[in-house]
């Protein structure tokens, strides 16, 4: 029994053991997994706090933008309406200046300095077309006009508004120099002119080589006409007053025609059209063969149908004795001065008296204007130092023509037009006067 009972407790002893091992490994085992589960808690917890926050979900219908997104498209925006207005600018820059009279490169700014007046057929000298005829013109720099003045040492001629100066050539030939004076107002009638002349080309009109305007005070260079204004020849008398300073019916005839067909031209035949608003004997000159010039574009008015409506731009502008005096007293002016001024010339013509008698303040059209219609006594109005030497039939033709240009109301007076038709109807010579 002893013995079974030591066995039995040895056994026991035994399975106790065991059994307190298993307990024990359970128990480590159990701990394990309490230590992974919380660990595994841990790892968890630690990722979800790491996470941002899901905000919450509007359910409202108003929507809130980033400040920094509205700053951005109001800046592209900008940037782009700024582009387009710039592109509009350089666009109507470009189409301003191509309107513009272009200017014409002179020899200084190529490298070189030329004397010569007329540049023609260069790459980059302005072509002009009128009538369908290509010419160019010269753009001098001022030294130039100075060295071909002789630094202005000589006056050949002034004006209320401008000097003119002999300008000498290296081949021997002359030039006329146009200096206007400096002021705002004057510096407009500068381009003005310049403008107009760019636009001229035709064999009785006084032909124009070139211009400076580095300076307020705007040049013109024009060809040299040596005999003078036609003012000169009929009222300024020769030294002893012999016939020979006596201006022949012949030349005055073909001094009218002449001058009929350069008004024609800028009326009729220039686009636009151009009226030229100071005809008068003084801006006639006359060549070597006494061929008719016009000169002086200073008051013309270029671009318009018919009329121009006087302003601060446009003031009232003419001479005594050549001025139409219903553009006197309206300001209106139109073709129709030019016409009326050519009848006055005319007038002067037939009988080398003065449109404008400043020391008996008498004018020409109401001395003369009284007999035009009678044709019995043109003959005692022609002028007495051509002793006779005159065509009768021409003269009567001539104060016809006068009187249809003298008529009060302009809309009655001929255009310039007709009144070449009627010259070459009624005096067959004409056409024969033109070649002089």
């Amino acid at each position: 029994m002893i013995g079974i009972f030591r066995v039995s407790d040895s056994s026991s002893m035994a399975s106790s053991h065991f059994t307190n091992k298993s307990v024990i490994r359970s128990r480590s085992a159990a701990s394990l997994s309490v230590s992974f589960l919380f660990s595994h808690l841990s790892f968890c917890a630690a990722s979800i706090s790491a996470t941002p926050p899901t905000p919450p979900l509007k359910v409202s219908g108003t929507h809130h933008f980033n400040p920094r997104i509205i700053i951005i498209v109001l800046s592209v925006l900008g940037i782009f309406i700024t582009w387009v207005f710039l592109m509009a600018f350089l666009r109507f820059l470009i189409f301003k200046i191509r309107r513009k009279p272009k200017r014409v490169a002179d020899d200084s700014e190529r490298g070189a300095v030329s004397d010569t007046p007329i540049v023609p057929n260069l790459p980059d000298s302005e072509e002009l077309l009128c009538e369908k005829k290509i010419f160019s013109v010269r753009r001098f720099c001022w030294n130039e006009i100075e060295r071909l003045t002789m630094n202005f040492s000589r006056v050949i001629g002034e004006g209320g508004f401008s000097t003119v100066y002999l300008a000498y050539f290296t081949d021997s030939t002359l030039g006329a120099l146009k200096i206007h004076s400096s002021s705002e107002r004057l510096n407009r009638v500068f381009k003005q002119e310049l403008q107009i002349l760019l636009q001229v080309r035709h064999e009785n009109i006084v032909k124009f080589l070139g211009y400076c305007d580095e300076r307020e005070e705007g040049a013109l260079l024009f060809e040299y006409v040596p005999n003078g204004s036609l003012h000169e020849k009929l009222h300024d008398r020769g030294v002893g007053g012999g016939s020979d300073s006596v201006l022949s019916w012949r030349k005055r005839m073909s001094i009218a025609f002449q001058l009929a067909e350069a008004i024609e031209y800028l009326h009729d035949n220039c686009s636009p059209q151009i009226v030229h608003c100071d005809i008068k004997a003084s801006n006639i000159l006359l060549d070597e063969q006494l061929n008719c010039k016009l000169c002086d574009f200073g008051f013309a008015k270029m671009g318009f149908s018919s009329m121009v409506v006087p302003s601060s731009m446009n003031p009232v502008m003419g001479s005594p004795g050549y001025i139409d005096p219903h553009y006197l007293r309206t300001g209106i002016a139109s073709k129709k001065n030019d016409v009326y001024s050519f009848g006055v010339i005319l007038l002067e013509l037939v009988t080398g008296i003065e449109a404008f008698c400043s020391e008996k303040e008498q004018l020409l059209t109401s001395i003369a204007g009284p007999t035009l219609g009678n044709t019995k006594m043109v003959a005692e109005m022609v002028d007495p130092r051509l002793a006779g030497e005159f065509d009768l039939d021409e003269a009567i033709a001539m104060a016809s023509i006068s009187a249809l240009c003298l008529r009060q109301q302009p809309s009655l007076r001929p255009s310039m037009a007709e009144i070449l038709r009627t010259m070459r109807e009624q005096i067959s010579r004409f056409n024969d006067y033109a070649k002089l």
